[in-house]
């Protein structure tokens, strides 16, 4: 049986200033993990954020395996292995380049990169769960997961 307290680690790039990620880099196996939750019917979503967002991590073990049996064919995961990537405040996923990286500090209107910290994170199932309700509700799934502490 698969753990449930396997994590993997997200790099993101905080505007200090506005209190807002810009945006975190992320390997293979964060965006097969993201991709993994964000695939998953509604009625089965609805039943994972249950009261308080609360989950029995024997459910959640459940459902990754029968979503698993049910795509067989996804052997290797969703994405390829030597590319690093981009994933947004909104869970939008980019490969990553330095060029793309210009272009949001650009986009996001960042005019002294003394204001920006790069904090590592680590992503679980319960920081999981947290990420895939906060993208129901707002645009800003990262920037509410780890910067907003309730």
């Amino acid at each position: 049986m698969a753990s449930t307290s396997t994590k993997v680690t997200l790099k993101l790039l905080i505007d200090t200033k506005n209190q807002k990620v810009l945006f975190a880099e992320a390997s293979k196996a964060v965006i097969d993990f993201l991709f993994n939750l964000l695939r998953l019917l509604v009625g089965t979503v609805v039943r994972l954020l249950s009261k308080n967002g609360m989950v029995m991590a024997t459910e959640v073990r459940y459902v990754g395996k029968k979503v698993a049996e049910e795509n067989i064919s996804i052997k290797s995961g969703f994405v390829k292995e030597i590319v690093t990537f981009m994933v947004m405040d909104d869970l939008v996923v980019e490969p990553m380049s330095t060029i793309s990286s210009i272009t949001l500090l650009n986009k996001f209107n960042v005019k002294e990169v003394g204001t920006l910290q790069e904090k590592v994170v680590e992503l679980g199932m319960p920081e999981g769960l947290m990420l895939l309700k906060a993208a129901l509700q707002t645009k800003m799934a990262l920037t509410s997961v780890f910067l907003k502490k309730n």
